[in-house]
């Protein structure tokens, strides 16, 4: 798959000492200029719906369970790949000094409407749910809390980054 961006994080040096690999998988799921995020309310974000791979699944099979668990898509087919963002950031457990996490993105189509999600619990604790929103308003949206917020997560920078990529293919 195509590498699409690589971001280290800037408190690491060149030796990251012992690395988490986490592979995650992100839907991208578009009706013209809108698209399929999720609005996380503790951070007052919009994300690509999506999540880390399980042991035993593959890519694909992951993108499939972390879109229909976060967004109740149903009948859903990956049309073609976006690329890969990799980044490595410190990491928050005792087991490893820093995390690398590959996210590979694809282009998907849904069938029929949406049922209810099945979040896990820290999720519906960040007040996250599904929407609909226009691909602009939502980059637009991330670029103000990005500038003005103190309470963002470390994936906005991504899933802004990723969000003008899609803007860049309609």
């Amino acid at each position: 798959m195509k590498l699409l961006r690589k971001v280290i994080h800037p408190s690491l040096s060149n030796d990251y000492g012992s690395v988490f690999i986490r592979n995650t998988a992100r839907a991208i799921v578009l009706k013209g200029e809108h698209i399929l995020l999720l609005y996380t309310a503790r951070y007052d974000d919009y994300s690509l719906p999506g999540g880390g791979v399980d042991n035993g699944e593959s890519i694909e099979q992951g993108l499939y369970r972390e879109l229909s668990e976060e967004t109740g898509a149903q009948q859903i087919n990956i049309t073609h790949p976006l690329g890969l963002y990799e980044e490595i950031r410190p990491w928050y457990k005792d087991d490893f000094d820093c995390v690398h996490i590959k996210s590979y993105c694809y282009f998907c189509e849904i069938n029929g409407e949406l049922a209810a999600p099945k979040m896990e619990h820290y999720e519906v604790q960040n007040g996250m749910q599904p929407k609909w929103i226009n691909i602009y308003d939502a980059i637009a949206h991330n670029e103000t809390t990005l500038a003005m917020s103190e309470k963002q997560g470390l994936s906005i920078q991504r899933e802004t980054y990723l969000l003008k990529r899609i803007a860049n293919t309609l």
